[in-house]
């Protein structure tokens, strides 16, 4: 007796699913990248910075898109960027979007 054949369908919510993760996860990528940035270097650690490396690698390509357009606010000796929150709001905008477009 043979086994009996299992096909796996992926229809239109398993790829809206897997879509809407992927936006979630590069959302979670930019907010540790924000946290990142309130701690100050710590020594040299391979695996620290391995990891920090690549969120930087990642979220700067789409980060620096925002950052020519809107220079950082000056507030004193430091400088507040607005990139990260502008980015976000723009990702969970278009997650809506192409994730609704993708379910139908």
């Amino acid at each position: 007796m043979s086994a009996p054949l299992v096909v796996a369908a992926i229809g239109r919510d398993d790829v809206a699913a897997y879509v809407d993760t992927l936006f979630t996860v590069y959302v979670a990528l930019i907010i540790v990248r924000i946290v990142l940035s309130w701690i100050p270097r710590m020594p040299y650690n391979p695996v620290l910075r391995a990891v920090v490396g690549f969120v930087e690698d990642v979220t700067s390509p789409y980060l620096n898109f925002f950052r020519r357009f809107i220079p950082p606010i000056r507030i004193g000796p430091a400088a507040l960027d607005l990139s990260p929150i502008i980015g976000i709001f723009l990702l969970i905008i278009l997650q809506g979007i192409v994730v609704g477009l993708i379910r139908g």
